[in-house]
């Protein structure tokens, strides 16, 4: 299966965290509702046990987002910080919001974490150019086992970076929900 990550904008940590529990992450309008628990009748006599409804609930903000399967918010963006900007990695690490989980579910499964605002800094100013020529040594990265695909992270990072121009446009920040 894998770990899917949803990276998004939004205006507020709070705003960001209330995606947490919608199935299929931010660009969904789908979350689980359970329904009230009854009261036990007894050991014998136990209601079964009710189960979640999916619904659809029109009023949510469907989000903007750029979806993979392998690139991490924390480890894997903070190699790429490091090349776009020229920040040691341990001071990518060290910023209070890299990878600041603002909402937690399922013993971590689900999560909710901020990027920093100097990588959608870096992000929003680059060109698909510069995007491009960043991408060739961080596909050679440890956290890429050497053999990550140039052109497929160009993408990536091409999509990131409209996402993160949108952000600073709208005064938002960079998040991303991890599902497991």
């Amino acid at each position: 299966m894998g770990v899917l990550y949803d990276y998004f904008s939004a205006s507020s940590d709070e705003e960001a965290g209330a995606v947490i529990d919608r199935v299929g992450g931010p660009s969904s309008q789908e979350v689980l509702v359970s329904p009230p628990k009854e009261a036990r009748r007894g050991w014998f006599r136990r209601p079964p046990v009710p189960q979640p409804e999916l619904i659809v609930d029109p009023g949510l903000h469907v989000f903007d987002t750029v979806t993979t399967k392998g690139i991490d918010p924390v480890v894997q963006l903070g190699t790429l910080e490091e090349l776009l900007t020229g920040r040691p990695y341990g001071e990518n690490v060290d910023d209070p919001r890299n990878g600041c989980v603002v909402a937690n579910r399922s013993q971590g499964e689900l999560l909710v974490l901020t990027l920093t605002e100097s990588l959608v800094a870096a992000l929003a100013g680059a060109s698909n150019e510069q995007l491009a020529e960043v991408a060739v040594p961080w596909s050679q990265t440890e956290e890429f086992w050497g053999q990550g695909d140039p052109g497929v992270l160009t993408d990536f990072l091409c999509d990131l970076a409209g996402l993160a121009r949108g952000a600073r446009q709208q005064g938002h920040h960079l998040y991303c929900w991890v599902c497991v």
